[in-house]
C-alpha cells in the first residue's frame, strides 16, 4: 500500500503526513519555502515538482526508503473534529471550487436529490438555513463512512485517525503530532528539530487557507450547528480522533484539545 498522502522535502528534511482541512495548504509551502527560499506560486497541492509526494510515481521509492529507515523527522497535524468537518461542508459541498465548478462534478445535486441539502443557489450565494442544511450533510457523511453508500467517503471528511494510519500501519513513525489550533508552536517544533536549507520565520508565513473564499460565511457559532442527533452522528464517525487527539466531544464549542496527544497510544492503537 506504501505511504498514501505523504510529502517530503526533495533535501529529506522532514515527511509529513497530510491530513485534510488541517494546514495542509500552509504546511506544505512552508516545506517548499524551508528547500527553495521561495513559496510555490500556485495552490501547494498543483506542486509536481520541489517536493516530493507520494502521488507522484518518482517520488514513491524515495519516500519509502525514507520514511522505513526513519531517516528524516516525520510529523502530521490534526483538527478539532467538529470545525474540520463544519470547513469540509462550507468549502466542498457549499462551495464553488478554484476551477469554477462544484466539487466532484455531480455530488452537489446527488445531495440535494436524496438529503434535501441546500448550498444556495447555483452560485452559493443565496441566503439559505445553513443549521438545517449541514446537519443534512452530516446524516449523508455517516452514510459515505459508515455504509459507503452512496460513495466511499471523500477524504475532507473521512476520520483523520485513518489518515494518520496508514503512514503508521505501512511502517512509519512519527516524531510529531501537533493541533492546527496551536499551529505555531506545533509547527515551530518540527522547525526546531530539522536542518533547511533556508530559515523559516513562523510569524512572517502567511496562512495559504486555499479553500478560504470558496463557500459562504459560517453565519453561526460552532456550537450551534450540533444538536443531540448532530454530536451522535459525530460520535459514530470521529470518535478515535476524539480519543487519540484528546479534542473535547461534549462541547463542540470548545475547539482546543483536553491534553497533549500520546505518541504511544497513536502508535499503538493504528499499527493495525
Amino acid at each position: 500500500m506504501g505511504f498514501p498522502g505523504t510529502w517530503m522535502t526533495e533535501s529529506e528534511s522532514m515527511v509529513y503526513r497530510v491530513v485534510p482541512k488541517c494546514a495542509c495548504s500552509t504546511i506544505g509551502q512552508i516545506m517548499f519555502y524551508s528547500d527553495h527560499g521561495r513559496f510555490f506560486d500556485g495552490d501547494i497541492h498543483d506542486a509536481t515538482d520541489g517536493l516530493h509526494k507520494w502521488a507522484i510515481e518518482a517520488s514513491q521509492p524515495v519516500i519509502t526508503d525514507n520514511v522505513t529507515a526513519h531517516r528524516s523527522y516525520a510529523f502530521t497535524c490534526v483538527r478539532n473534529p467538529y470545525t474540520r468537518i463544519l470547513s469540509s461542508f462550507f468549502d466542498k459541498i457549499c462551495g464553488i471550487q478554484r476551477n469554477g465548478q462544484r466539487y466532484r462534478g455531480k455530488l452537489v445535486p446527488l445531495l440535494i436529490q436524496k438529503y434535501g441539502i441546500d448550498v444556495g443557489g447555483e452560485d452559493g450565494k443565496a441566503e439559505f438555513d445553513q443549521i438545517a442544511s449541514f446537519r443534512r450533510f452530516l446524516l449523508f457523511a455517516r452514510d459515505t463512512i459508515r455504509w459507503r453508500r452512496p460513495m466511499d467517503p471523500d477524504i475532507h471528511w473521512s476520520a483523520m485517525s485513518g489518515h494518520v494510519s496508514t503512514f503508521i500501519a505501512n511502517g512509519g513513525t512519527y516524531d510529531r503530532i501537533f493541533f492546527t489550533e496551536r499551529f505555531n508552536d506545533g509547527m515551530q517544533d518540527v522547525l526546531d528539530h530539522v536542518e533547511t536549507a533556508h530559515k523559516v520565520k513562523l510569524d512572517n508565513i502567511p496562512r495559504f487557507n486555499e479553500s478560504e473564499g470558496h463557500g459562504p460565511k459560517r453565519a453561526h457559532p460552532v456550537e450551534a450547528y450540533f444538536d443531540d442527533l448532530s454530536m451522535h452522528l459525530v460520535k459514530e464517525m470521529y470518535h478515535r480522533d476524539f480519543e487519540l487527539f484528546k479534542y473535547d466531544f461534549d462541547n463542540p464549542a470548545n475547539k482546543m484539545p483536553l491534553a497533549e496527544i500520546d505518541l504511544g497510544e497513536v502508535h499503538a492503537k493504528l499499527k493495525d
